[in-house]
């Protein structure tokens, strides 16, 4: 398996009170090379937790992460992380954005680095707005610099926490959609953090629904559907069966929320 994590827990300690919060418990979840898999869950249960963990921003208590056999214990540039704003350099063009991360891990030359900054500049539809500035973009424009920073680091998992949460609507389809296309030429392994279910359901190979906290797997869910997938899959008798199980599973109240808070303290 690429990404691997095996009973995986972790607490935070509350100063107010002296008590240790669980965050989550006993999380199990394999991801294979060039798969995408989304993670659900209802507010508070430990996705964006999970997904810094992963990519070795936070420290866990118990359990392993690991990727390709390699327990991680940090970041690393086998990962790059996709966030939900781009944060964006804004005194940065374009280009100088899509570049920094490949001079932050200082592994290509300028050659190769002027390569993959124009590949993924078309490859993301932005070629021609290499010297425009952040502030000059749009919302989806900027979240696509932000993905092709990402991919030009050439990590071989990434790491999507809402990456279109801030869009409104109508771009945010449209970015599903391109997500899907600039993954379906690159096959990168993706673990991709959503609150919005038909998102889910849409993107991924398999979408694991977290349960609230402490946050473990409650049940994974094998999408069925071909690709390239139409963005009118969406009304699909059986796409709306899976996220309408999906959305049971993530409003079902924990059944031993009390007894696992109490064991945490």
């Amino acid at each position: 398996m690429k990404l691997s994590i095996d009973r995986l827990s972790k607490q935070y300690y509350v100063q107010r009170d002296g008590r240790q919060n669980l965050a989550l418990s006993d999380v199990s979840l394999s991801i294979a090379e060039g798969e995408f898999v989304a993670i659900v869950g209802p507010s508070g249960c430990g996705k964006t937790t999970l997904l810094n963990i992963v990519a070795g921003l936070l420290p866990y208590d118990r359990g392993t992460v690991s990727i390709d056999g390699r327990r991680i214990e940090g970041p690393g540039t086998d990962r790059a992380v996709v966030f939900q704003h781009a944060s964006l350099l804004p005194w940065r063009t374009i280009t100088g954005n899509i570049r920094y991360g490949m001079e932050l891990h200082k592994r290509v030359d300028g050659a190769t680095m002027a390569q993959r900054t124009d590949y993924f500049l078309r490859l993301v539809g932005l070629a021609g707005f290499e010297r425009h500035y952040p502030s000059e973009l749009s919302g989806g424009m900027q979240q696509r610099v932000n993905l092709a920073r990402a991919l030009a680091t050439d990590a071989s998992v990434m790491l999507m926490d809402e990456p279109f949460a801030a869009l409104d609507a109508q771009t945010r389809e449209h970015m599903q959609a391109e997500l899907l296309k600039i993954w379906a030429d690159t096959r990168k392994t993706v673990l991709f953090i959503t609150h919005q279910i038909g998102e889910a359901v849409y993107l991924a190979d398999r979408v694991a629904v977290l349960s609230g906290r402490p946050g473990h797997v409650k049940d994974i869910f094998a999408i069925p559907f071909e690709r390239p997938r139409p963005l009118g899959v969406k009304r699909d008798p059986q796409f709306l069966a899976i996220e309408d199980a999906i959305w049971q599973l993530v409003e079902e109240k924990p059944e031993r929320l009390g007894l696992a808070v109490a064991h945490s303290a």
